[in-house]
């Protein structure tokens, strides 16, 4: 997921070789060592690794792809967004064409060095106050982003998740980062990794994240709501912004955040004293919430398939770990095809379908699409197709392949 959104040539799961860190070895299948400083080949595609330097072509959309893939936006009838996290990103989309963002991870913009320690300071907060004044440092730095992320955009729609890791992720694991973090927090060492272990869970992904963060914690999700309307405005384009509450299983949940969110419009109407438009909606990557779609829908305008979490909880698997064994599963029979690259039709495809009908069954304008890697995948675009499905979203670099699938169905 991380190599096809920086567009870097990437081959996971390759278990028949070992590393050897203290002689800087890399020993391969058939015991060919490779020493620090060799050079080789990496082929994303065909999932190859080759020694020595191969002649290679910079990638692009030539005069010839450029017409073929005009000739296939003229026959498709289902969108193609792209997954764009910062400025550069969504820059990428647009000039793949892409017909807008489908999923801007929100939380991407915390991890660069000044931003990040005002993150640390505002989870290391003793009270509510002091969470605010942190919060008040990131507000300038999230509506920059969301304004120019806008501008790049010119009035395509952009969808915007809101916070979704556990805080944990902000924070370091090891005993040098814990020392540079307390000493950038004028905080004593034992204080740190105190809250540090606080915040440690058994299961971090199924624990404190997404929307249970936004209803425990609502400060940040305001926090966000605010920098998102405020770059609507500040953008000078005609943003209508799309703003996404993660990790949904239950409709108190969407009740309580969207709340929140009209009053943080309805104040920055007032402030602002100018009008603009957003919709909100839900990520479905909970089964709960694929089951409960109706019910949901009731408060959401749109509904996006997170297909990587969904798969993820529908087959009891961590996507982290499965490529362990994954590879001995395809190959003795088990799973067709890897169920994060290849999306299952039968079982989540399943969640999709009865999601996509209840959800439209309790509001039939509601909005529907997957957001997920499976977005760029030709065959899981011809089957949420035929579900009636309104747009896929996948990394800015599938972009054009998702374009001539969704020709081609």
């Amino acid at each position: 997921v991380i190599g096809r959104g920086l567009g870097l040539p990437c081959v996971v799961g390759a278990s028949d070789m070992s590393i050897d860190g203290q002689k800087k070895t890399v020993i391969g299948r058939n015991q060919q060592i490779l020493r620090e400083g060799d050079v080789i080949t990496v082929d994303g595609t065909h999932g190859e690794v080759l020694v020595g330097h191969v002649e290679t072509v910079e990638a692009g959309l030539n005069t010839a792809v450029t017409t073929l893939l005009g000739w296939a936006d003229e026959l498709r009838d289902i969108g193609i967004r792209a997954n764009a996290d910062t400025p550069r990103d969504a820059q990428t989309a647009k000039n793949f064409m892409a017909d807008g963002i489908g999923l801007c991870r929100s939380e991407h913009m915390f991890f660069e060095a000044d931003r990040l320690t005002v993150m640390r300071e505002m989870i290391f907060a003793e009270n509510e106050a002091d969470r605010a004044a942190s919060l008040e440092r990131l507000l300038p730095m999230q509506r920059a982003d969301f304004t120019e992320l806008f501008q790049i955009m010119e009035g395509r729609p952009v969808c915007i998740r809101l916070l979704d890791p556990p805080l944990h992720e902000f924070l370091p694991a090891d005993r040098s980062g814990l020392r540079d973090l307390a000493e950038a927090l004028s905080l004593p060492l034992s204080r740190v990794t105190e809250r540090v272990e606080q915040l440690s869970e058994y299961n971090p992904m199924l624990g404190l994240r997404g929307v249970r963060l936004g209803i425990t914690v609502p400060e940040i999700y305001e926090m966000q709501a605010r920098a998102i309307f405020e770059a609507a405005i500040d953008s000078g384009v005609d943003a209508s912004p799309e703003i996404m509450i993660p990790l949904v299983s239950a409709c108190r949940e969407v009740e309580l955040v969207k709340a929140r969110i009209d009053a943080a419009a309805a104040a920055v109407r007032v402030e602002r004293g100018q009008s603009f438009s957003y919709s909100l909606g839900v990520m479905v990557e909970t089964p709960r919430a694929a089951l409960r779609a109706g019910e949901i829908a009731a408060y959401s305008q749109f509904l996006s398939f997170g297909t990587n979490d969904l798969t993820q909880m529908t087959y009891g698997l961590s996507r982290d770990d499965a490529g362990r064994f994954m590879s001995s599963y395809v190959q003795q029979g088990v799973y067709e095809e890897d169920p994060f690259h290849r999306l299952d039709k039968e079982g989540v495809g399943e969640l999709l379908t009865l999601g996509a009908e209840r959800g439209r069954a309790a509001r039939p304008e509601v909005v529907l699409s997957i957001c997920g890697e499976h977005g760029g995948d030709p065959e899981a675009i011809a089957f949420i197709r035929q579900c009636g499905f309104t747009y896929v979203s996948c990394s800015p670099f599938r972009v054009p392949v998702a374009r001539l699938a969704a020709a081609q169905c």
